[in-house]
């Protein structure tokens, strides 16, 4: 499973780099309504063609869905070929937090119809990082988890799964 790497802390000044024009605060609003619009679900910003603004957002969702796919295989794949539209249609309203928090979220929102797959690569998440659906994600010293067929145990970075139904031990 891929961890989450926290962007670079973005510069502080509004000031413009250097050699480039004046500032202008009108010109960044606007810009940052339409971000919001493309990437969030944000009202539609006035001055912009709402089609092609639709059609970037649509882009940019499809564009989530994949890099959620990608750190979260096993929830994608439960999902089948409803996995775009089903992660586009519940992440339209919401801002973008990265594609492990994203796709832990939406795990979580649908954590009652998970397959077992797709159960056991959230509970091996949430054995491994405590992640209260606000601040990043931070890692654990100890958890137990239930997965399918029986338990995850991680102790200072090591996880195991225990089967219930047998003696079965497997090292992730």
């Amino acid at each position: 499973m891929t961890a989450p790497h926290d962007p670079p802390k973005a510069a502080a000044s509004h000031d413009p780099p250097e050699g480039a024009g004046p500032y202008d605060p009108g010109l960044a609003a606007a810009q940052e309504a339409l971000v919001r619009a493309m990437a969030a679900g944000g009202p539609m910003p006035a001055g912009f063609d709402a089609g092609a603004v639709r059609a970037a957002a649509d882009g940019i969702l499809l564009k989530r869905a994949g890099e959620v796919a990608r750190a979260w295989p096993a929830l994608a794949a439960s999902f089948g070929t409803s996995w775009r539209g089903a992660f586009t249609a519940w992440a339209r309203e919401r801002p973008v937090r990265g594609s492990f928090r994203d796709g832990w979220d939406f795990a979580r929102a649908h954590r009652d119809g998970l397959d077992p797959a797709a159960a056991r690569e959230l509970a091996l998440a949430e054995v491994r990082w405590s992640y209260d659906g606000t601040a990043p994600p931070r890692r654990r010293r100890a958890a137990v988890r239930r997965v399918p067929g029986g338990f995850a145990l991680q102790v200072l970075g090591r996880v195991g799964e225990v089967a219930t139904a047998g003696a079965r031990r497997a090292m992730v």
